[in-house]
């Protein structure tokens, strides 16, 4: 058990990590910045412009949002400072050293949470993300393999507090999945998944093997950050090839039986974007196109830090036959990420969507 010597220590240097990150969000630039969009607001004009009025509130939401964050730590350094001097008055109270103990653990964690936000300054890592995760080969075995990321994800969503909203699903033969397009709904959804994009492999005691023997098996994350301003990338029509189906699965006769499902190529790049969530063929035609914006971005994105470097060498690239991550069910377990040697035996809870210490570790190697 700690002493109180050595929590004064925990709480200073969490304490001296705080300040450095009210210097990394620069915390009184954002003070100022949230009053002049309050001065704008207040403009009897203000409504006139709706599209930039809804920018402006956005901007001051996030803003806001952080303030709070960032003043909410502040206070509860206080507090622990209080607590120190309350249990040093009781210093051989050993439920009052473990409480305190508590205390100091979720302080740490959560100053080390807002400090890897302010790693996020990507042009678009505030964003919404858009993730496609597609099988790789080996049927069915594969295909169930996507489903169960399928699920780490959404149960990833759920724990940190952002919505899933399903875009396209294209089912497997007999079983899983052969691809699924989702959009990840939060504040810097898309800044912390980008971490997962790559190859995930798989190697367990195959549940379709009657031989029970066991199986590697592959599939690809996409991941790209929904675009607000539609007009940030130019697209010529005449470079778009646009087809319509019959949108599968569940969804009723309506989707049935007219052909509501879109599919867009953009001929250039030969990037294809399907859509066949929405009811109307209008509405999965404009869900498509953002996400053609989305990836045509993200490839632009990408092809600049290339240029610039800021890709390290050992961090690999998201090519197909270089995994960033393992997931070994038998015949012991363990979660392993290549990039950063970031592990874990408890593959159960990584399933179940426990992943931060995956994006949080490549988050700081990142960057």
């Amino acid at each position: 058990m700690m002493t109180i010597e050595q929590a004064k220590w925990e709480a200073d240097k969490i304490n001296k990590s705080l300040a450095e990150v009210k210097e990394a969000l620069d915390y009184d630039g954002l003070k100022k910045r949230a009053e002049e969009l309050r001065k704008e607001q207040a403009k009897d004009d203000f409504w006139n412009d709706m599209d930039n009025a809804q920018k402006i509130n956005k901007e001051l939401s996030r803003i806001e949002s952080k303030i709070k964050h960032y003043d909410k730590l502040y206070s509860q350094g206080e507090d622990l400072e209080v607590l120190i001097e309350l249990t040093e008055d009781n210093s051989g109270d050993e439920s009052a050293m473990e409480e305190l103990q508590k205390e100091i653990n979720a302080f740490s964690e959560a100053v080390e949470s807002l400090k890897l936000e302010t790693l996020l300054k990507g042009k678009y890592d505030a964003n919404n993300a858009i993730l496609t995760l597609h099988a790789g080969a080996g049927g069915t075995e594969a295909q169930d393999w996507a489903n169960m990321l399928y699920r780490m994800y959404t149960r990833y969503a759920e724990r940190v507090g952002y919505k899933v909203v399903e875009l396209d699903k294209l089912a497997g033969d007999e079983a899983g999945i052969k691809s699924v397009t989702f959009k990840v709904i939060g504040e810097n959804a898309y800044g912390y998944l980008k971490a997962e994009k790559g190859v995930h492999r798989l190697v367990r005691i195959s549940p379709f093997d009657s031989n029970a023997r066991r199986h590697t098996s592959f599939a690809s994350l996409e991941v790209m950050p929904e675009i607000e301003n539609k007009n940030e990338i130019k697209i010529n029509p005449e470079d778009l090839k646009i087809d319509t189906y019959r949108s599968g699965g569940a969804g009723g006769q309506h989707v049935n039986k007219t052909e509501s499902a879109i599919r867009i190529t953009h001929i250039p790049t030969g990037i294809i974007v399907q859509c066949q969530n929405e009811r109307s063929q209008i509405q999965n035609r404009e869900q498509a196109m953002g996400m053609l914006i989305s990836k045509l971005i993200e490839k632009q994105e990408r092809e600049r830090l290339e240029k610039e470097t800021e890709l390290k060498g050992d961090l690999k690239k998201i090519e197909w036959g270089s995994q960033i991550r393992s997931y070994v069910f038998c015949p012991y377990t363990m979660v392993k990420d290549h990039r950063t040697g970031c592990e874990t035996g408890n593959i159960t809870a990584v399933m179940d969507g426990d992943i931060e210490q995956f994006i949080f570790d490549y988050l700081k190697k990142a960057n």
